[in-house]
């Protein structure tokens, strides 16, 4: 039987707002599997609970405040980064927003700047921060990011959010072939319904989670659990082959056509 081991490992996860966030489940993950972690947080505003967190996890992880919408904060985020880690190896990005008063009604009604902004911030910033990773990555790597599939299908109520999540997807595979070549892969997680800050403010939310319950080869939701082993996976050895992939956690949901 095999082990993930990611002793001597270098984790940096984007993403951690409170113990709901996926991203929060993926660094208890690579925590427990022996990585060293440091948490990214928005502004000093989340990181009192961010640092609520980071007090549950082996060790005391590195906090770098972080907002990927400002390429400044981004330069920053990442010397600090070098200096406090060295170097990475491990990359998480559970990045995504949309004003609220998009997530709801008409994709048609989506104006310029609220198309602009979910964009920007979940999707332009995987490669933002991918480039100013890769460097730090020099014995190769392992990027995974978060994606729906609503990114191919129509989910009323997500609205630009499943724009941007396409983007997000197109964007793995260009830059699997852009760092490949230097040993770092970069994969997405395709994750079902499950309940986080961001998925309660999205219309139809609950009627979306009941119908994978119900239509699903499983005949359940999935849990916040079986995405950060999925995640644990895709950033370990284990899985040194695969690069440029959706590999998804829904419970077979996106087999069925009805």
């Amino acid at each position: 039987m095999y082990a993930i081991d990611l002793e001597g490992k270098n984790a940096l996860v984007f993403g951690v707002a409170n113990q709901r966030s996926i991203g929060w489940h993926i660094a208890q993950a690579l925590d427990g599997a022996g990585a060293r972690v440091a948490l990214s947080y928005l502004n000093e505003r989340i990181r009192p609970g961010v640092e609520r967190l980071a007090a549950r996890l082996s060790t005391a992880p590195a906090l770098i405040e972080c907002d990927v919408s400002d390429d400044d904060s981004l330069e920053r985020a990442f010397e600090e980064t070098a200096s406090t880690l060295g170097g990475l190896d491990v990359i998480v990005h559970s990045i995504a927003f949309a004003n609220r008063e998009d997530l709801g009604g008409a994709f048609i009604d989506t104006p310029r700047e609220g198309f602009r902004l979910a964009l920007d911030i979940s999707a332009y910033s995987l490669v933002s921060v991918a480039k100013r990773a890769a460097p730090l990555m020099r014995n190769g790597g392992s990027i995974v990011t978060m994606t729906f599939q609503a990114s191919s299908r129509v989910f009323p109520g997500y609205n630009v959010m499943g724009t941007a999540k396409a983007a997000l997807e197109n964007e793995v595979r260009q830059l699997a072939w852009d760092l490949g070549r230097d040993g770092i892969r970069i994969n997405a997680v395709s994750a079902g319904p499950v309940d986080t800050l961001s998925s309660r403010v999205i219309s139809g939310y609950r009627d979306m989670k009941r119908a994978h319950a119900e239509r699903s080869p499983m005949g359940r939701n999935i849990t916040h659990e079986e995405v950060a082993n999925t995640a644990l996976f895709l950033c370990s050895d284990m899985s040194s082959g695969i690069t440029g992939e959706i590999v998804h956690v829904d419970t077979g949901y996106h087999v069925m056509g009805i």
